[in-house]
């Protein structure tokens, strides 16, 4: 790591050295008011000096950035992100760099560049998103990952910390083999279910090549969550309808354990008969007035149960059914690490936390490759033909909820 030190760095002023450093959105930078920074995204962090003597304090956000889609630290920006400036940028480089090779393991790709704004000196320490995962703080023989949460460097927990390791690998859970052999399971549903959606036959080999099963005959994790006797304690539905508005009183509740195909049949069958599916008479037919989309909430029961993170044990599916909606939970948060209420919903590129079992669920044409789910659900359910525009705005996904509004008052 060094310090750059081009003329060309030095002269240009701030907004123009920030401008597309946020991921995912080039057009998030940072600009000056009134000698004030002001941030339009949740990669910086501020510091008005260099804590000697508590570089856990600064060395924590380094680890983060590494371990999540990079960012920067700005030493001179007190908390209010007003510039105060450096006295001694180059000595304060010269010991950020020495502090991150002595305690960071492995070492991120760090850049250190001097930045001058009227008359006061300013440093950049701007870490690039890692693959070398996960980037451990050591201190006192402890080893300490950190990941970025909002504006906030915090440590990795148990789920956290197998992600990175399996981002470094280029691997994901659904992928990884077990020490189950595949010749003590079948996968009777999987097969008639491939059959009945795809007119086609089904053929064994398909287990090794959908990633199911290994070349020598052991189940994968993916593999584990389709046999017929699914034990995978987290592979679970809870489904309740509430009375009213709120979590209070249950008319019904119900708990499922089974494999992805059938989860899927469970979950939409319970919604089916807890909600409402009326109809008039018309002049010469009749006019159907269903409460919600079949097509609609197929598709977030779908996404759920792909994209949950299988790494949380004391998590499950929750299919919540109120008086005026119907809410899908999954465990996990963004893939990217992201809030999801700092981002168009209709603009989230599709990402995939479980490959493995998205391919299953297209090749069974259950769901598509664009990450066109969220848009379509919109759609359908703004053509049920009592569908009011009031309610369009209640079909948010926040925290891997998904809230579908009941198309009628």
């Amino acid at each position: 790591m060094a310090i750059l030190t081009d003329s060309s760095v030095l002269s240009l002023p701030l907004c123009m050295i920030l401008g597309g450093l946020c991921p995912n959105n080039n057009k998030k930078t940072m600009q000056i008011h009134n000698n004030t920074l002001i941030a339009e995204c949740s990669t910086y962090d501020f510091k008005e000096m260099l804590e000697r003597k508590k570089v856990k304090s600064w060395l924590k956000s380094v680890s983060a950035f590494a371990n999540t889609d990079g960012g920067s630290l700005f030493y001179g920006v007190n908390d209010d992100r007003v510039i105060v400036g450096l006295n001694n940028p180059q000595a304060d480089a010269d010991f950020i760099s020495e502090t991150i090779k002595a305690r960071l393991d492995p070492v991120p790709e760090v850049q250190l560049i001097p930045i001058e704004h009227e008359g006061h000196s300013l440093l950049e320490v701007k870490v690039k998103a890692g693959t070398l995962t996960p980037y451990y703080y050591y201190q006192d023989g402890t080893r300490t990952a950190y990941v970025r949460v909002g504006n906030e460097s915090v440590e990795c927990n148990s789920q956290q910390l197998l992600s990175l390791v399996l981002k470094r690998t280029h691997m994901t859970w659904d992928s990884l083999p077990t020490q189950v052999d595949a010749s003590k399971h079948s996968f009777i549903i999987l097969a008639n279910t491939f059959r009945e959606q795809t007119h086609q036959e089904w053929n064994d080999k398909y287990l090794e090549s959908f990633g199911l099963i290994t070349s020598d005959g052991k189940l994968t994790n993916a593999g584990l969550l389709f046999v017929d006797n699914c034990t995978v304690f987290q592979s679970r539905i809870f489904c309740t309808r509430w009375t009213g508005l709120y979590k209070d009183d249950a008319i019904s509740s119900v708990e499922h354990r089974a494999n992805l195909v059938l989860l899927l049949k469970y979950g939409m069958d319970f919604i089916k008969n807890y909600t409402m599916s009326g109809w008039v008479k018309m002049p010469n037919y009749r006019l159907n007035l269903p409460d919600y989309s079949d097509r609609a909430i197929f598709e977030g029961l779908v996404n759920h149960l792909i994209h949950r993170d299988y790494t949380v044990m004391g998590g499950e599916v929750h299919i919540d059914i109120y008086d005026d909606r119907v809410e899908l939970v999954s465990p996990g948060a963004m893939l990217d690490g992201t809030q999801i209420q700092d981002r168009d919903i209709f603009k989230v590129p599709s990402m995939r936390r479980n490959p493995v079992i998205a391919d299953v669920f297209t090749q069974l044409d259950y769901m598509e490759k664009r990450g066109s789910g969220l848009r379509k659900m919109r759609e359908l359910t703004e053509k049920l033909p009592n569908f009011l525009q009031g309610k369009k705005n209640r079909n948010i996904k926040r925290k891997r909820l998904l809230s579908i509004p009941l198309s009628i008052i």
